[in-house]
């Protein structure tokens, strides 16, 4: 299939999967005889994990970190396992869970300087 129809089916953009392929997260795809990209199943399975990984909150540099692996969590995949080793996927999700944990310290600060700069000024 060409670009526009495998990204229907992944549920994304056309731009989005030449993103995704410049950041390696998506091996290049085989061309037709006239230069399109052409897509099969297994593509737009990888690209239904790198989405649903990016709206666990990875971004796309966690991902690339660990492009070599993104095919293991594709579903279905026949004897195929995540294991690997210490440090595989763990230690992404470990700094992008602390990412998280920073902001989060520092939203809760704000609101608090905020409620404070709130309540001085009604008071």
């Amino acid at each position: 299939m060409r670009i526009g129809e495998a990204a229907a089916a992944a549920g994304t953009t056309p731009r989005a999967l030449r993103l995704y392929e410049a950041r390696g997260l998506l091996p290049p795809p085989p061309r037709s005889a006239s230069g399109q990209r052409e897509y099969g199943a297994a593509e737009v399975a990888r690209v239904q994990v790198i989405r649903n990984l990016l709206a666990l909150g990875l971004t796309l540099h966690d991902l690339s970190r660990r492009a070599h692996r993104l095919d293991m969590l594709v579903p279905d995949q026949p004897a195929r396992s995540c294991a690997g080793g210490p440090g595989e996927f763990s230690d992404v999700v470990a700094d992008r869970l602390a990412a998280l944990d920073a902001e989060i310290a520092r939203l809760v600060r704000l609101r608090r300087s905020l409620a404070d700069a709130a309540t001085r000024h009604d008071g």
